[in-house]
């Protein structure tokens, strides 16, 4: 598994804070949302992997550098 560095995390924290939109784009579980599910940010850990409340109720987090989301 690949996770960021401090910077990178850093980084991440500043473009995805808490409360930002996004729309799932892709992720590499079988039980993951349906693409196009859109969710909030709820923080980014210290691997850089995003925190989402999914709309649809799921808790999956979205895993830096396998996920991908888009912002809205």
């Amino acid at each position: 598994m690949l996770f960021a560095n401090r910077a990178q995390v850093e980084r991440l924290r500043l473009r995805y804070p808490i409360v930002t939109r996004v729309e799932l784009v892709e992720m590499d579980d079988a039980q993951a949302p349906p693409i196009g599910t859109q969710g909030t940010v709820t923080g980014v850990d210290d691997t850089g992997s995003l925190l989402v409340d999914w709309d649809n109720g799921s808790g999956l987090n979205v895993i830096y550098g396998i996920d991908r989301v888009k912002k809205l």
